[in-house]
């Protein structure tokens, strides 16, 4: 199961909307074929596995998500994995999706084959935590990051933050950025850097196949704009794939893809209907780089399902930007996280941090 579940994080860069999934067959101890989830339309894990076994006949199967059960653009893998004689399987998750939910289990043991369940569990949720959050609640995950100094600043009163952190978080926010289905920001932010969000091959720290599938399968990019003020020519509006302007009624030109959703009361985006949003375009992982004021809004509005800060030893000052824009009356009305792994970038902080409430499992 833990060669499984490596290989299932080798599809992390292209999967999506599918889930990220690894498939080891085995007899007589013996690895006869591998395999893990191809970008949308190719082979699941299961048929990869299959494919590469040629004969699987008495085989046991470790996968780490359930095989499905329903013909999609790619047929069932429960039966394929029956078909081709496989006496026994052993799964990490049952897959929460409506379509499957314990059907492709039940269809395995209807043909006399051996299910255990259970196996790696752990891994796999934190693995495909993004997928199983859109099944179970609607939308997947979202992920703030910021990067901030000592005294939790992110830019000059100028606006100036090139760089705040060092090259060894730089470079793992690249990883960051190649494990999400879609990198959102602000306009303000659009404004004051021009940013591109767009992954850089010389600062992505990934290897051989895993930066080639990285580089392949770039995500794709969202502003949230409510008045229609990003440039025509910012650079973020820039390269082959296609940006998504969110907005009210703004018109940006023929050659920007805008979509208009509703405002809230302040005559920004509603972010509830921007998240529903998100789950209609079958998103699994989203990473949100923003300033203050978006920042703010997902925080204190409970949206936000995992802080990625990145730390610099350096003090900026009370002149400098905030992390974020917040008006808190008491202590109680603070939001509250769980600090879940603390490590060391260079001469950085990497801080990884979950809500003590999540808005999506209340």
């Amino acid at each position: 199961m833990q060669r499984a579940i490596e290989l299932g994080r080798k599809a992390r860069y292209w999967s999506a909307p599918n889930p990220p999934v690894g498939c080891v067959l085995v007899r007589n101890d013996k690895e006869v074929g591998a395999g893990f989830t191809q970008p949308a339309g190719q082979a699941h894990a299961e048929a990869m596995a299959l494919n590469n076994a040629g004969d699987a006949t008495g085989a046991t199967a470790f996968v780490t998500l359930e095989p499905c059960s329903h013909q999609g653009q790619t047929g069932p893998c429960a039966s394929a994995l029956i078909s081709a004689g496989v006496v026994r399987v052993v799964v990490a998750l049952e897959d929460p999706n409506p379509q499957v939910a314990g059907r492709g289990i039940a269809a395995l043991r209807s043909a006399g084959i051996e299910v255990d369940i259970g196996e790696g569990a752990e891994k796999v949720e934190a693995d495909l935590a993004g997928f199983l959050l859109r099944m179970r609640r609607g939308h997947g995950r979202i992920t703030l990051k910021i990067a901030m100094s000592l005294d939790g600043r992110t830019a000059m009163a100028s606006g100036e933050s090139q760089w705040i952190t060092g090259e060894d978080a730089r470079a793992d926010v690249q990883r960051l950025r190649a494990e999400a289905d879609l990198m959102v920001t602000g306009v303000g932010t659009v404004l004051a850097d021009d940013c591109r969000l767009t992954l850089r091959a010389d600062e992505l720290p990934l290897d051989g196949d895993d930066k080639v599938r990285a580089l392949a399968h770039p995500p794709a990019r969202m502003v949230l704009d409510s008045k229609g003020r990003t440039p025509a020519g910012a650079r973020i509006l820039e390269g082959g794939e296609t940006t998504v302007i969110i907005t009210q009624n703004a018109k940006l030109g023929e050659a920007v893809q805008t979509v208009t959703l509703p405002a809230d009361v302040e005559g920004r985006v509603d972010i509830s209907a921007w998240v529903q949003y998100l789950g209609e375009r079958a998103l699994n992982e989203v990473l949100i780089e923003a300033g203050p004021t978006l920042t703010g809004a997902l925080i204190q509005g409970g949206w936000v399902d995992r802080l990625v800060i990145y730390q610099a030893p350096t003090v900026l000052g009370d002149g400098a930007r905030p992390m974020a824009a917040m008006s808190i009356g008491t202590l109680g009305d603070a939001p509250g996280f769980q600090i879940t792994e603390v490590t060391r970038l260079g001469r950085d902080l990497r801080i990884m941090a979950t809500p003590e409430s999540a808005r999506g499992e209340r």
